[in-house]
């Protein structure tokens, strides 16, 4: 017996990470595959029980598991977004609520067909969005200006509202069936709600006011030893958690997502280590989730999904959406494209999935028959929304011009002073660019310089959700540090295509068999070259050399090129060293000069290089054979293009 559990605890935990690792490598919504692994797992192939998951140990263990997810999410909201957008995110978590609720519940009970109690109940519990759908979603489209905002606080904060919400009308549910409280009426299921509406505002604020002050007051006064802040937070969370629901039935997840809120937004204590943690944790609570909750299904669920189903589904995403977006952001200063966007992104998540089947094994005594179809519909909606907007969301937003359909822009891992004048040369150009480093003295220098610039820790998964990357399309990891560099590759791989990132070398020798180089693999695309590295170009600007926009021309008339090549650059010149840095192609479009091999330079091109006097300190460092540049041969010769780009180094 002890083995069979092992072995269900060891399969969950492998397909739940195994499965966002497929859809990370296909780029496909992991949540969908999460759903069918677990239903393969569990109802088709019975390598999971389902009537061993239905325990109440499972549903503990998903409302907790719940509450640590919204605690993570609260994380990464900064009440100073709410400046432009906060009467939009709050009408949208009230007004946008009740009539999805309205609509939802109308749906359910005249196209579904549900009794009107339960059918209340399933307008309430698809209210939710979520942040283990939207903000993937949002990560991937890269949608400009304030629709981002928006979509994030609404997908975080509305899932304990909705939560909240559907918890009261299970109550109320249960007060008017309930046998020993045939009195019950209308009236007292009313006053009941507004009781307990009050109730859940009441501890959950209480609760997590309490719980952030003492956190707080803990890890500021160093009470703990740093392996332990980690460790000591997730406790805080968990007595957090319990504590408001036992004080007042499902106020835990509002408190937690409360207390991650003002934990982010307080200046007392550092909390970068703890997001990083939680993000490595939300990670495994929500594949284990996923997966538990499908495998409890029961292959006679299929026997609910027809046409009204898709007909309910269709509604939910063509009507009621749109209309609760446009009602709550009516009179707002919001363009008709930022509306039109937010009327497409309401994927359902795992907190609809987690109360439609904790309800579910609530409400069977007193709905025996109506009650099996609910499960199944509902998770049928959350395979449907998430795979709407999942697969259209992207085109959409190109359409409605809130993305760019092949953004161009250059985000700068680094923000040295050499990598701001490259940075400032580039948007002189008409580029976008945005420098990312967690050196204050950096962020603020470039920020004077008139480059924006984000001060973060590139390795924390919580700054996707920070930074804006609307119209950046290429990754530039320019960091004195190769290890660093390369996580940095890494870990942006999950919003930049291979292509697109690029590494610059640290060392002379880091790509060249030095002791302790990093492995292909685990690298980006050569910046600059191969032989290009971090110590030579800041020794080149230190020395004076200037940015300058270029052409190859043949000055004899002759007839041009098909293409130059990189050797044909290094003939045009003797003493003169140009690092070629970006190509300008045909429609000011901007390309990364990486390995040499590839660089070719067609005759209406132009290109920005660092261009000074002197022997290429290159040369110094690689002692590669190579074109002897002091050899006169015949070639095009140097042009400048436009002199009034270049720029000395700063």
């Amino acid at each position: 017996m002890p083995e069979s559990i092992l072995l269900s605890i060891t399969v969950v935990v492998v397909l739940g990470i195994g499965a966002q690792w497929a859809a990370w490598r296909f780029r496909l919504p992991s949540i969908l595959l999460l759903l069918l692994v677990g239903f393969l797992a569990g109802p088709v192939l019975g390598v999971l029980d389902p009537q061993s998951l239905r325990g109440d140990w499972l549903f503990a263990f998903v409302s907790l598991s719940i509450g640590i997810i919204l605690f993570e999410g609260g994380l990464s909201l900064r009440l100073s977004e709410l400046r432009e957008v906060g009467s939009t995110v709050l009408n949208l978590i009230t007004i946008g609520v009740l009539i999805t609720w309205g609509l939802g519940a109308a749906a359910a009970h005249y196209i579904l067909e549900f009794e009107i109690g339960l059918a209340i109940l399933i307008g309430a519990i698809l209210t939710v969005t979520g942040p283990t759908v939207v903000v993937p979603l949002l990560r991937h489209v890269r949608p400009k200006g304030r629709v981002n905002t928006i979509a994030k606080w609404e997908g975080i904060t509305i899932d304990p509202v909705g939560a909240i919400l559907a918890v009261l009308v299970l109550e109320t549910l249960i007060l008017l069936n309930d046998p020993q409280r045939t009195g019950a009426g209308t009236s007292a299921a009313a006053e009941h709600v507004a009781i307990g509406i009050g109730l859940e505002i009441f501890v959950a604020l209480g609760i997590s006011v309490v719980a952030t002050i003492l956190l707080v007051v803990i890890l500021r006064r160093r009470m703990v030893p740093d392996f332990l802040r980690n460790a000591v937070t997730l406790m805080v969370v968990v007595v957090a958690f319990v504590v408001a629901n036992v004080l007042q039935h499902e106020s835990g997840l509002l408190a937690t997502t409360l207390m991650g809120i003002a934990l982010a937004n307080q200046p007392y204590v550092s909390v970068q280590r703890i997001i990083e943690f939680k993000e490595n944790l939300q990670v495994l609570l929500i594949g284990s989730l996923f997966v538990l909750l499908s495998a409890r299904l029961e292959l006679s669920a299929l026997e609910y999904i027809d046409l009204r189903v898709l007909a309910f589904l269709g509604l939910l995403v063509v009507i009621v959406r749109p209309l609760a977006v446009f009602a709550s952001s009516f009179g707002s200063n919001l363009e008709w494209e930022e509306k039109a966007f937010l009327s497409w992104l309401a994927p359902r998540g795992i907190v609809a999935a987690a109360v439609a089947s904790l309800f579910a094994y609530q409400l069977r005594p007193f709905y025996p028959e109506a009650i099996d179809g609910m499960v199944p519909i509902i998770f049928a909606v959350i395979v449907g929304t998430v795979a709407i907007y999942g697969l259209t969301l992207s085109p959409l937003a190109r359409w409605l011009d809130l993305a760019e359909p092949n953004p161009n822009g250059l985000l700068f891992v680094g923000a040295a002073p050499w990598v701001r004048t490259v940075a400032r040369h580039v948007q002189e150009l008409g580029h976008s660019v945005l420098l990312l480093d967690n050196n204050p003295d950096h962020v603020r220098a470039a920020r004077e310089a008139g480059l924006p610039a984000h001060q973060g820790n590139a390795l924390s998964e919580n700054i996707l959700d920070e930074i804006t990357l609307s119209g950046i399309g290429h990754l530039l990891i320019t960091i004195p540090n190769d290890e660093v560099a390369s996580l940095t590759a890494l870990h942006f791989s999950e919003v930049f295509d291979s292509t697109d990132i690029y590494q610059l070398a640290a060392q002379p020798d880091s790509r060249h068999g030095g002791e302790g180089v990093m492995p292909g693999h685990l690298r980006g695309r050569p910046l600059f070259g191969e032989n290009t590295s971090y110590q030579s170009l800041r020794a080149h600007l230190d020395r004076g050399d200037t940015i300058e926009v270029l052409s190859l021309a043949d000055e004899d008339g002759d007839e041009t090129q098909e293409y130059y090549t990189y050797d044909d650059l290094s003939a045009a010149y003797e003493d003169t060293t140009v690092i070629p840095l970006f190509i300008l192609r045909e429609g000011e479009t901007l390309e990364i000069v990486s390995e040499m091999s590839q660089f070719q330079l067609r005759p209406d091109d132009r290109f920005v290089a660092l261009v000074g006097a002197g022997a290429d300190v290159r040369d110094q460092d690689h002692k590669t054979p190579e074109v002897d540049q002091g050899a006169k041969r015949e070639g095009p010769a140097l042009e400048k293009a436009t002199p009034d780009a270049s720029d000395g180094a700063s």
